[in-house]
């Protein structure tokens, strides 16, 4: 066992007042957070969270997890909290994820208990309560494209001309998320992070929630970075939470055209992002399971980039740093 494990059970002795436990590993994250789950000689079960000071902050995991309950959404319970050492101790939510769990028969009705989560999270917001996800974050998380998928992963530099065409894409992408209706943003609402429960969906890895599109929870959860879905589907599915959504007087476009065409480009700033991560993850954390997936990522970017004229040149410089023969049909 490491330090901080040793410290964790010294603490775990304490708010178990006695009672013996046995702990063990429950799951790691993409960050430097780690979970056990202790099982007590009582029966009960419950998850710890170590996260190393200096590295993560368990301050934003407490407050967005109330924020969740209060919403009427199935989010962990906080039992205990050691800020200064890094340690939560949260209620368990069981060990079979969404991501797990979805097959042809259960996804339509596993998709409805999520965007009923989601339509709750996002009637409970109020401002003041999450920081924005504003211009500078946007455009912060598009530039670990280049900087690590395209030079790091890829090998490639951009030339000025291929700079130009990808600032053109970023600016637009921003625009148009600074442009849609901002609500409470989980971030990460992907099945992964939903575990099958009662009340279902039990949600996790919320700690980095702010306020912004109301599209990118959406987009998120059915263009999933682990697993796809036919477009039809995905279209239904968006319609069916477009509906609900306008239902509940959620500030949705009226124009499902609309709606849909932000949700895209929602989508396509999410890939980008995602693609410049994975690749981060790999080269820079050691963990290189996640850029198996990165050609996911790759097709879900280069086909809204094919549906839109205006994005049509991103098709382009993706050939270019990809190595391949350019396609016929681009569009300037």
């Amino acid at each position: 066992m490491d330090d901080r494990v040793e410290a964790l059970e010294r603490w775990l002795a304490q708010q178990f007042a006695g009672i013996p436990f046995e702990l063990a590993s429950a799951s790691e994250d993409a960050s430097f957070r780690r979970y056990f789950r202790a099982r007590l000689a009582d029966g009960r079960s419950f998850i710890a969270m170590d996260a190393p000071p200096g590295k993560e902050d368990c301050a934003p995991f407490v407050r967005v997890a109330r924020l969740l309950r209060d919403a009427g959404v199935n989010a962990p319970q906080v039992h205990a909290e050691d800020l200064a050492q890094g340690f939560l101790l949260l209620a368990d939510l069981g060990t079979r994820t969404f991501l797990a769990a979805l097959e042809e028969r259960n996804a339509n009705a596993l998709m409805h208990d999520a965007t009923e989560a989601l339509v709750r999270w996002q009637l409970a917001t109020r401002t003041g309560n999450l920081p924005p996800y504003d211009e500078a974050l946007l455009r912060r998380e598009m530039q670990l494209f280049p900087d690590w998928y395209v030079a790091r992963h890829l090998g490639r530099s951009l030339t000025a001309a291929q700079q130009r065409v990808l600032e053109g894409i970023v600016a637009l992408l921003a625009s148009s998320a600074l442009a849609q209706p901002q609500v409470y943003v989980h971030r990460d609402y992907m099945p992964r992070n939903l575990m099958l429960c009662e009340p279902n969906p039990g949600v996790l890895d919320f700690q980095d929630a702010v306020i912004g599109p109301i599209t990118y929870d959406m987009v998120s959860l059915v263009r999933d970075a682990f697993l796809s879905w036919d477009e039809e589907r995905v279209l239904d599915w968006t319609v069916r939470y477009w509906e609900r959504a306008k239902k509940a007087a959620l500030p949705v476009e009226r124009d499902f055209a609309e709606f849909w065409r932000a949700f895209e480009w929602m989508g396509l700033q999410r890939h980008l992002k995602v693609l410049g991560i994975f690749a981060r993850l790999t080269y820079r954390d050691g963990k290189p399971q996640y850029v198996a997936d990165t050609p996911r990522f790759v097709q879900y970017a280069r086909a809204v980039a094919g549906r839109y004229p205006r994005l049509a040149p991103l098709l382009r410089l993706l050939d270019e740093i990809e190595g391949r023969a350019p396609q016929a049909g681009y569009s300037f």
